[in-house]
C-alpha cells in the first residue's frame, strides 16, 4: 500500500522532490497540483496552510519546502545522504547557499531568458541577472574544479538540491564556468532526473 504522496507539478520546485524520489526508487502517489491551484484548493490548504508546493505526506507526517523534504527523504534512506559530520555540514552549506544566494538571480535570469514571451523580455534586466549570477557561479566553479560532485566523487543529495535550483540554466553561456557546465550536465542527464521531468 502506497502511503507517500508528493504534491506539485514537475514544472515547479516540486521537481526537486520528484527527482529524489526517483533516485531512491520510492513508491509514491504523485498529485500534480500547480502553483495556481495550491493556494485555492481547500483540501490542500488543510495539509499545507502556506498554500505552496511541494508538500510531502508520509503516513501521518506532512512536510513542506522542497529542500527540507529532500533532506528528510535522503537522510531516512541513507544512500544519497552525506557520510560523516563534515560532509553533512557541507551538504547544509550548499543547500542553504543555493536557496539564499543562487536561486534569486537564477529566477531573474530564467524569467527573462526562458519564461516570458519574447515581446515582454527586457535586455537590461537579463544583463543584470547575468551579472548577479557571476559570483555564485564562480564559487561553484571553484568548488567543482577538482571533483566530479560537490562532496567528492559520488553524486549526493547536495548535488541534487543545488542542480535542482538551477536546472533551467543549461541554456546559459558557461564559457567562464566549465566545471559547472560539466557537473550540471552529469546531474541533469541522470535517468532519475529525466523520469521526474517527464511527470506532469
Amino acid at each position: 500500500m502506497i502511503t507517500m504522496q508528493i504534491y506539485g507539478t514537475s514544472r515547479s520546485r516540486s521537481l526537486r522532490v520528484l527527482w529524489l524520489a526517483q533516485e531512491l526508487g520510492l513508491a509514491f502517489e504523485h498529485i500534480p497540483l500547480d502553483w495556481q491551484q495550491c493556494g485555492q484548493d481547500a483540501a490542500y490548504l488543510a495539509l499545507n496552510p502556506a498554500g505552496t508546493i511541494p508538500a510531502l505526506v508520509d503516513g501521518d507526517f506532512v512536510l513542506a519546502e522542497s529542500l527540507a523534504i529532500n533532506a528528510y527523504l535522503a537522510r531516512r534512506d541513507g544512500r544519497l545522504w552525506p557520510q560523516g559530520e563534515q560532509d553533512e555540514a557541507c551538504f547544509w552549506q550548499w543547500t542553504l547557499w543555493a536557496s539564499s544566494s543562487l536561486e534569486a538571480p537564477y529566477l531573474q535570469w530564467a524569467s527573462q531568458a526562458l519564461w516570458l514571451p519574447e515581446a515582454k523580455r527586457d535586455a537590461g534586466q537579463l544583463a543584470q541577472a547575468c551579472q548577479a549570477l557571476q559570483r555564485p557561479l564562480a564559487r561553484l566553479n571553484v568548488a567543482l574544479q577538482d571533483r566530479d560532485y560537490l562532496l567528492g566523487s559520488a553524486f549526493s543529495v547536495a548535488d541534487l538540491n543545488v542542480a535542482g535550483v538551477i536546472n533551467g540554466l543549461r541554456r546559459f553561456d558557461f564559457t567562464h564556468y566549465p566545471a559547472v557546465a560539466d557537473w550540471l550536465q552529469r546531474c541533469l542527464t541522470r535517468p532519475a532526473y529525466l523520469a521526474a521531468a517527464r511527470l506532469p
